[in-house]
């Protein structure tokens, strides 16, 4: 009903909040539909999508940055930003990444893995954006396992000690 309309996140503004757990179905079918055929991460999107409506629905990206941590978190957001069409080349030779690329799109601001970085990159595009006087917001969204890794505590750390605007999702 919605899904084949969405190209990207100004599409899903257009949609009325009352409506967007309609939306969320369809993207959670999608999710499953993919990783049913190639297998994957599936409980960890199914998760996030309400999570990446809300993201894309009050941010505004690509010019707001959003910083995923792990990447098997990510496929909710790649069909929500104009790669739907071409979601079921994920993970397929010559396919869409299974993991944010801003090469492979503008609304991808970091490669991630599992390594723990998502706060300390996003801390340092809100540092960057607020030198530049660039007045753009950025989220980094952390799973419970990232939280494990040294590096989100340093990023952690960091961000207590320097001030942002930076805001942090687990």
């Amino acid at each position: 009903m919605y899904l084949e309309k969405i190209n990207g996140p100004e599409d899903i503004k257009k949609i009325p909040v009352e409506n967007l757990q309609i939306l969320a179905d369809e993207v959670r079918e999608a999710v499953i539909n993919r990783i049913s055929k190639i297998g994957g991460h599936k409980g960890p999107n199914l998760g996030i999508v309400e999570l990446t409506l809300a993201m894309h629905y009050v941010f505004n990206s690509p010019e707001d940055k959003i910083v995923f941590d792990v990447s098997h978190q990510c496929y909710p957001h790649k069909i929500l930003t104009g790669r739907r069409e071409q979601f079921h080349t994920n993970r397929k030779f010559k396919g869409i990444k299974p993991f944010p690329s801003p090469e492979e799109s503008e609304y991808d601001a970091f490669i991630c893995g599992h390594a723990s970085n998502s706060i300390s990159a996003a801390l340092g595009m809100d540092i960057g954006s607020r030198e530049e006087s660039q007045g753009r917001n950025v989220v980094a969204i952390i799973g419970d396992g990232a939280m494990t890794g040294g590096l989100a505590f340093e990023g952690l750390n960091n961000t207590s000690m320097t001030k942002n605007n930076l805001l942090i999702v687990l």
